[in-house]
């Protein structure tokens, strides 16, 4: 009889568990795993995603969005810039009115063109990059809203001389 640790007999060998820690780190990098190996069936389910679900769809149409209400803004700076209508009546009775541009109004609707002028062509170029399919559509507001800034910038720097 020798020793119960003898090489004839078996020890049943105790694994050691990990820590927590060290489990909870295996736990993450399994699941990183999983999530770096792409199945077809996820690859086909993201492209099958609808395009107004994704972020950058969703940054364009706010941009755009942004462009529309500077426009909106310009609109109503225009109208507290600009000088008032003396009509033909105001005339006879001597009513003397506003005849000159308000230049607080005029730098702040000039400034307001220029970022509307740049928010719009950031989103046609975001556009012309993300569509490249024929059923894309176009964007012509976006082109619309283009020309209308260029022209007003280009009409307030030549008739007022900004």
């Amino acid at each position: 009889m020798g020793n119960k640790n003898d090489s004839n007999t078996s020890v049943p060998q105790r694994v050691q568990e990990p820590s927590g820690s060290q489990r909870d780190a295996n736990r993450s990098n399994d699941i990183e795993n999983e999530k770096s190996k792409m199945t077809y069936e996820e690859l086909a389910e993201r492209r099958s995603t609808p395009r107004s679900q994704t972020p950058f769809y969703k940054v364009m149409l706010t941009l755009n969005i942004v462009g529309w209400v500077g426009m909106v803004v310009v609109l109503v700076l225009f109208h507290y810039a600009r000088p008032d209508f003396i009509s033909g009546v105001q005339q006879y009775w001597g009513i003397e009115g506003d005849t000159t541009w308000s230049e607080t109004h005029l730098s702040a609707m000039t400034i307001m063109l220029q970022i509307c002028l740049v928010v719009t062509l950031i989103s046609i170029i975001m556009r012309a990059r993300r569509n490249r399919r024929r059923s894309d559509s176009f964007g012509v507001n976006l082109f619309i809203l283009f020309g209308i800034a260029a022209i007003s910038l280009i009409t307030l720097a030549t008739t007022l001389g900004l």
